[in-house]
């Protein structure tokens, strides 16, 4: 089948529009704990908690410019528009003319999904790309009875594991959905095996790194269960609705049913039950399904297109409208705080107050007589890459997951400022107090907020064994 051709004039200005209003509100809050974390993390093979593209990023653009997170930003905001490119070439694949890609571009422009991973260098701006690109290149090979692009899928498939591990999910679903809906012919293809091959191929330096690790993202995966599976199975469900947005629902869930219709497409009906169970049995965290809706989003527009006029416009815009004010620093820093976008967006919540948190927890360090064999031990990783960033004179340590494996105070260390309520201060030190708690100033309840600053002094244990204490994987 020869799909439409690229109605690109209908196109591009949803994916200029994402770039530019992405671009517009980079610099918003702040960065991000996890930028900061990223950039502060060396240059590695791999870490604990994922593989090393994503930080490697952040450190390479954060040692460019200091002039605020717009910098960090671009590959999120160029993941968003792209993202947006290849969900409507989905569209096309699956007979979408250019009315149909039209919609279905400004449709995923006008998510909350492409607009908060688009804002933030996450791991998730990659995976939205990388998902999206291995489901168009398997849809190419069975739709135009193509099979070298498995080879394709495969190429890509093994890229995305630098970023996260997790596209690991999405190729599972995939032989899933293959060997028990069909078409199971395509399992004796070596096209589909030559794919397979390069995915392992190219992905061999992570499958290594986790084996001679003792398969660090097992541990991971198992530390996040423990502290999130309870919420996560719960919000995963309206997280499933809200990433897109309510009215888009309707129309993945008809891509849904035609999906299934079709006996070349069905298998993908199968790969989303398999992401909503890893989600849901994993309880590691609950956006994971909205890397593979924008394929049933494509495919229900293609269905509903003779149905899509102004009521469907108007739900898009006030879809956007939502998006815009959720996702992106549109509120003043001032005001955000007595609104619910705090509630709602955790990572506007995690962007706000670290110049503030950095000056109350390093004038205790600055006021200490003597700063020789004294260092600063922050709860999480956010707190000590804020310090990294703004105080780099400061000597600051975290025991939380990849920093533990970084560095660890020195030896001689015989004062700590402590950050946070994460450690029992007493069992570590024979003398504590605290001497403040944290506050942003502008009464937006984040994990930083009112968390106790201790000055502790003469460790009771060697380093090396207090480290190990203080060690933890959230």
């Amino acid at each position: 089948m020869t799909p439409p051709p690229i109605a690109w004039r209908r196109v591009l200005p949803p994916v200029v529009a994402v770039v530019v209003v992405l671009t517009a509100f980079s610099n918003g809050y702040g960065y991000d704990r996890d930028e900061l974390y990223f950039a502060m993390l060396k240059p590695a093979w791999g870490y604990v908690d994922q593989p090393p593209l994503t930080p490697l990023l952040a450190h390479g653009l954060a040692s460019l410019s200091d002039g605020g997170p717009w910098l960090l930003r671009i590959p999120a905001t160029l993941c968003g528009a792209v993202c947006v490119l290849v969900t409507t070439l989905i569209a096309r694949e699956l007979g979408g003319g250019a009315k149909a890609q039209a919609w279905t571009a400004w449709g995923m422009a006008t998510t909350s999904a492409v607009l908060l991973f688009g804002h933030v260098l996450l791991t998730s701006a990659p995976d939205l790309v990388a998902w999206g690109l291995v489901s168009l290149c398997v849809l190419r090979a069975e739709l135009r009875d193509r099979p070298r692009w498995w080879l394709v899928a495969g190429l890509v498939a093994g890229l995305a594991t630098y970023n996260k591990l997790l596209i690991v999910v999405l190729l599972t679903g995939i032989a899933l959905g293959l060997a028990t809906v069909g078409p199971r012919r395509r399992l004796r293809s070596p096209y589909l095996w030559g794919g397979a091959a390069v995915t392992v191929l190219i992905g061999l330096p992570n499958i290594v790194y986790q084996l001679t690790h003792d398969l660090p993202q097992l541990r991971m995966g198992k530390a996040l269960a423990d502290n999130n599976a309870g919420d996560v199975r719960v919000s995963m469900w309206y997280l499933l609705i809200l990433l897109l947005g309510p009215p888009l629902a309707v129309i993945w869930a008809a891509g849904l049913r035609d999906l299934w219709r079709d006996q070349r497409t069905r298998f993908f009906v199968v790969v989303f039950v398999v992401v909503l169970l890893f989600t849901f049995v994993s309880g590691a965290q609950p956006h994971y399904p909205v890397f593979v809706l924008p394929i049933p989003f494509a495919a229900g527009v293609v269905a509903m297109q003779r149905h899509l006029g102004r009521v469907w416009a108007a739900l898009f815009a006030v879809n956007g409208a939502v998006s815009l004010v959720l996702g992106l620093p549109l509120i003043p820093v001032g005001s955000v705080g007595a609104t619910p976008v705090p509630g709602v967006n955790l990572l506007a919540q995690d962007s706000i107050g670290w110049p503030a948190y950095v000056d109350q927890i390093t004038a205790p360090y600055d006021a200490l007589p003597d700063r020789t064999n004294a260092v600063v031990v922050t709860s999480n990783y956010g707190e000590a890459g804020a310090i990294h960033h703004y105080r780099a004179d400061v000597p600051v340590f975290s025991a939380q997951n990849a920093l533990f494996d970084q560095a660890r105070p020195p030896d001689g260390t015989t004062t700590v400022v402590f950050v946070g309520g994460e450690y029992d201060y007493g069992r570590g030190f024979f003398s504590c107090r605290v001497v403040g708690h944290l506050d942003n100033g502008v009464d937006v309840d984040n994990e930083e907020q009112g968390e106790p600053v201790a000055v502790c002094t003469a460790p009771r244990l060697p380093w090396p064994q207090l480290w190990d204490r203080l060690h933890h994987l959230d």
